[in-house]
């Protein structure tokens, strides 16, 4: 009997060079990332063994965790141990990171998840710390490109509690859990690199 395919984003392998160059210098100095929403584990698999001076903790909701476990089994790294459950709007777990990370979630979740997920990173969060996060993003009310018009569209036609976020809103967020925006880095196909700082 054959082995299942192991489960595949394709996204991840268009964006993971663009991202790893910014977290090489975003993590130079850190020890330990949190992330939010691991997908498949793809990221994690590519990033984790480039990043070997860290560990790389992965996380999911309940319904997807079966995709991260495969691929972390098949693609094993010291610095990654096994993922655990995470439902941003559920109990978080009692850890403390220098790193939050989490890439292309943020307009797949409500807006409410989002705010939850703000709410809750001064818990993991340590001083000091940073919150990296990935994905497309409007500034201004305004997309960066073309494209996210008509990806936001899709989005909101699937679920209407989806939808591309404001920077500023997310920058509002922030700033009440007290977090500062400090870099916003823009990456290939109209997508962005956030970096808030404890």
């Amino acid at each position: 009997m054959s082995e299942q395919p192991l489960p595949d984003a394709p996204s991840t392998g268009r964006n993971r060079g663009a991202i790893l160059g910014h977290l090489q210098r975003l993590l130079a100095g850190r020890r330990r990332v949190l992330e939010i929403g691991s997908g498949t584990g793809q990221h994690a698999v590519y990033f984790a063994p480039r990043l070997p001076h860290l560990q790389w903790q992965t996380s999911e909701r309940r319904e997807n965790l079966h995709e991260v476990q495969a691929w972390l089994k098949q693609c094993p790294a010291d610095n990654l141990p096994p993922p655990f459950e995470l439902d941003v709007t559920g109990p978080w777990p009692a850890i403390s990171v220098d790193t939050v990370f989490t890439a292309n979630t943020l307009h797949i979740m409500p807006a409410a998840a989002v705010e939850m997920l703000f709410q809750r990173l001064p818990r993991v969060l340590a001083e000091n710390g940073q919150f990296i996060v990935y994905g497309p993003f409007k500034i201004g009310g305004e997309y960066i490109g073309p494209g996210n018009a008509g990806f936001d569209d899709r989005l909101r036609e699937k679920d209407a509690l989806r939808g591309i976020r404001d920077l500023e809103w997310l920058d509002q967020l922030a700033e009440a859990q007290g977090l500062r925006r400090t870099e916003n880095n823009y990456l290939p196909a109209n997508n962005q690199l956030l970096v808030w700082q404890r």
